[in-house]
């Protein structure tokens, strides 16, 4: 056993020692850490084991780190991955995390499947992912970089939100907050556009990307840089005004992008077998006004949930052949953004890549 309070870890208490796990293969590695697929040797469990990494001594430990930390030890849902412990190397402020472990990224599966996912099993997907979310704002947190790669899924099919090393507490709508998150294909507008503050609404932005990526198979709004996600969102839901989105003309960036001239929203020519209650609440996750954006807790009470198809139950979900590791996962260790079409875009931070043998947990515990 070691102490974590060097590292001002001290409110964990005792860690075990990272020798008490053995290394299976590596899963993935970001500038926060590498991911392990490893076996606790004192009762056999399968784990994922993220390495912190700490550039330099005087840098001390990441705050990404010590964020997903604190956050996860607070947060316990179904839907949000577990954070058993967290474990003490050998050498002085090598630290690692132990999470669950789940068999896949919904990212990478999608990339791998042969067949997009049906309605139902979208209707699954999305349902697990706001009742995630839901337990999030409940506890007054934003996540900021809900993206599929973030989302893993094990083989009874429980969805489990992942990588915290972005997430804040949301205590003030008014103070100046950091607009370099969210991923840029899955980036709310108000961040694109400059914001000086932002809500949770930017959460709700990434959730329906992530829902029109399943239907797609492909993702939803694939920019290159800043200037080209806007013009692909205005091309596609058309392009607002202060008239539909008022305070928009105050927004930092707003006269400086050239954006199309387009008064039409074309999702139904983008989803054209998809059912008006779907492409409905698509439309309200993706309102460009934040204030009158879709809420977790409405979106879970939507119609499109009630209809026909059902939603698929989580254990009747398809199994997939374990994919999560280097040689099998085109996600493992992404390429540059813009180096060629298709690829997708270096991720903000590590991956908090994870998890299975989930604990049924009844409720969201704060």
């Amino acid at each position: 056993m070691a102490s974590g309070g060097a590292l001002g870890l001290g409110y964990l208490g005792r860690c075990r020692g990272v020798e008490v796990f053995e290394k299976l293969n590596r899963l993935g590695q970001g500038s926060y850490g590498t991911v392990y697929r490893a076996r606790d040797t004192e009762n056999g469990e399968i784990v994922a084991l993220k390495k912190v990494t700490i550039h330099a001594e005087k840098e001390g430990f990441p705050k990404s780190s010590l964020r997903e930390i604190r956050l996860l030890k607070r947060l316990r849902h179904p839907n949000i991955v577990e954070l058993r412990e967290v474990a003490c190397g050998r050498q002085p402020g090598s630290v690692f995390l132990v999470f669950e472990y789940c068999e896949h990224d919904v990212g990478a599966l999608l990339d791998l499947m042969e067949r997009p996912f049906s309605e139902a099993e979208v209707k699954c997907l999305t349902l697990q992912l706001l009742k995630a979310v839901e337990c999030l704002h409940a506890a007054f947190v934003i996540h900021r970089d809900i993206k599929l790669s973030n989302l893993l899924l094990n083989n009874r099919g429980v969805l489990k939100l992942a990588d915290f090393g972005l997430a804040r507490e949301f205590t003030d709508v008014q103070k100046p907050v950091t607009l370099n998150v969210v991923t840029l294909w899955y980036r709310a507008p108000e961040l694109l556009l400059g914001a000086q503050s932002y809500t949770m609404a930017v959460d709700m932005w990434s959730v329906g990307c992530n829902f029109g990526e399943l239907l797609l198979k492909r993702p939803l709004l694939p920019g290159k840089f800043e200037e080209h996600q806007l013009q692909l969102t205005c091309a596609l839901l058309g392009t607002p005004s202060p008239r539909i989105w008022p305070g928009l003309e105050r927004l930092q960036h707003y006269g400086t992008f050239k954006l199309p001239e387009n008064t039409y929203n074309n999702l139904g020519d983008k989803f054209p077998d998809m059912p008006d209650s779907c492409l409905d609440l698509l439309n309200r996750a993706l309102t460009f006004d934040p204030t009158k954006r879709v809420t977790a807790a409405v979106a879970l009470q939507h119609r499109w949930f009630q209809e026909a198809p059902a939603p698929q139950e989580p254990h009747n979900m398809p199994t997939w052949k374990e994919h999560r590791n280097e040689t099998a996962n085109p996600r493992a260790n992404p390429v540059p953004l813009g180096v060629g079409p298709g690829k997708r875009p270096v991720p903000l931070v590590a991956r908090s890549a994870v998890f299975a043998a989930a604990k049924k947990m009844k409720s969201c515990v704060f």
